[in-house]
């Protein structure tokens, strides 16, 4: 057992700070402090020491500077057991450090609220991580808290132990410091190497009922609520994330939309989107498109749930409901399941972090598929009307969700058709028009999208006969000129896009 006779209280936010200090001025423990801090302690009648009266130097550089100095890093950092360390401690007037309280500035916080370079790079903090890696790789002499998590726990120690903390218990918060400050440097990498990302640890670790399957054991890293709040519900399972991942992918393609849309998520596909007025036409129209492949999906709008359209959606099975906002009917209607989850996804970000997958021996990791197309080229026989020119537009978006080979059959900004995941194109573009007359929906004034371009002529050929005339592709076969000569002589519109949209 080792006794804290002073502690070193350095932090950016101050909320549950005050019961440790009073507890430790209680104990007659020395505390020193540093600008904000120290002010809020004296503010609160409890003494403390400046630590610049230790230093000699004020903090300088604006702020940059202040606990960077020999007799800080000296108290913290000399070993107790050893003559020569004791001696030149006292040799060189330095103080015995025994607990280490540090909140790191707010870097990732910083980073999701701005996007000034300048107010990012003063949030990364130099003198905070210092002292908990040296707090920590002295753990045998000193305690250290390096997140308010901890505050109870030390609370709890100082009333129950006097201010006394075991070999195991320092060690054990080392081990979290350590951590902390990992955490920390890995959200700086991440921001310096978009492309090099890193996986935080088990700070930000959620573990999961199962993975994929039952068998299979998950967990989750990240803070969900930087995205959402969860409003009702069982917790999401990993196959619920993924789809909510997706569905959020989609909406985000709309954020600045006027009209509301409202999309049904399946298995990461889209089965049923549509964009219209209010938010119970879209929905109406989402349901209709596959009403069959709707049940247990995952719903997402982009306007908020109100009284009419949670009515219509209760009526059907589903796992998740997201939307930005909810009326409070709404609400009571969708809370009538306690199993059913619901969030409020908070406001979009703008800057889509790099995709990363795990196969082989390593990771893979890309940019995100950004925007619609590159380019907007008639090739067609005709050129496209304002509706079908809508509607390619539409679709392009929505064809760029479902995975490859993609075929998406599109009318009235409803999806009324789409061939997904399928290993030809041939066979997307069939399982497309045999969707849309499985539900009865009349193929004329119908468009077609496609994820990459038409190898042959077949597919346009195929959905021609079918009695669509509008086609939207990305282009690039070297046999562009047989699905362009076809549309050429049959009047069809044909657009390309020049921008491919795999999606494995």
């Amino acid at each position: 057992m080792k006794k804290i006779q002073s502690a070193l209280i350095s932090v950016f936010y101050k909320d549950g700070l005050q019961p440790i200090a009073n507890k430790l001025h209680q104990l007659g423990i020395t505390i020193y402090s540093t600008g904000g801090t120290q002010k809020y302690l004296e503010d609160a009648g409890i003494p403390c020491i400046a630590v610049e009266s230790l230093t000699t130097y004020p903090s300088i550089l604006g702020g940059r500077v202040k606990t960077l100095h020999p007799v800080v890093f000296g108290g913290i950092l000399g070993r107790r057991q050893e003559l020569q360390d004791v001696a030149e401690m006292k040799q060189y007037s330095i103080p015995e450090i025994d607990l280490v309280i540090v909140d790191l500035y707010p870097f990732e916080e910083t980073l999701r609220n701005t996007s000034e370079e300048k107010l990012i790079i003063e949030k990364i903090d130099i003198g905070g991580p210092s002292m908990i890696r040296a707090a920590a790789k002295n753990f045998k002499d000193i305690v250290v808290i390096a997140a308010k998590d901890d505050y109870a726990s030390l609370e709890n120690l100082l009333d129950t132990q006097k201010g006394a903390t075991t070999i195991e218990q320092r060690k054990t918060y080392a081990a979290k410091a350590f951590e902390v400050v990992m955490n920390y440097d890995i959200a700086i990498n991440n921001y310096f190497n978009p492309t090099n990302i890193a996986t935080p640890t088990s700070a930000a670790k959620q573990v999961l009922r199962y993975g994929e399957n039952p068998h299979q054991s998950a967990v989750f890293y990240g803070n969900l609520q930087e995205t959402f709040n969860q409003l009702n519900g069982k917790e999401l399972s990993y196959n619920n994330l993924v789809d909510v991942d997706a569905a959020i992918q989609l909406i985000n393609e709309f954020s600045e939309d006027a009209e509301n849309v409202f999309a049904i998520i399946k298995h990461t596909n889209v089965c049923g989107v549509a964009k219209r007025n209010t938010v119970k036409e879209s929905w109406d129209a989402a349901l209709a498109g596959d009403p069959e492949s709707a049940f247990g999906g995952v719903l997402v709008s982009n306007g908020t749930i109100d009284k009419l359209t949670a009515e219509a959606i209760n009526e059907i099975f589903f796992e998740v409901l997201i939307a930005p906002s909810f009326q409070e009917e709404a609400l009571q209607i969708l809370k009538s399941k306690k199993n059913r989850i619901v969030l409020s996804l908070k406001t979009e970000r703008t800057n889509l972090k790099p995709q990363s997958k795990s196969l082989l021996n390593g990771t893979l990791i890309q940019e995100p598929d950004k925007g619609n197309f590159s380019e907007w080229k008639e090739v067609g026989g005709r050129e496209t009307s304002l509706s079908e020119k809508e509607n390619l537009a539409f679709g392009n978006i929505i064809c760029k969700h479902l995975k490859s080979n993609a075929i998406a059959l599109i009318k009235d900004k409803q999806l009324i058709g789409k061939g997904c995941g399928q290993t030809s194109r041939i066979d997307a573009c069939k399982q497309a028009i045999a969707k849309a007359q499985q539900f009865n929906f009349n193929l004329k004034n119908a468009v077609l999208a496609s994820d990459a371009f038409f190898p042959f002529n077949d597919c346009v050929q195929i959905a021609h006969a079918a009695g669509i005339e509008a086609f939207i592709q990305p282009g690039g076969s070297i046999r562009d000129k047989d699905s362009i000569a076809y549309a050429v002589e049959n009047q069809l519109a044909m657009v390309i896009t020049g921008l491919r949209h795999f999606k494995h």
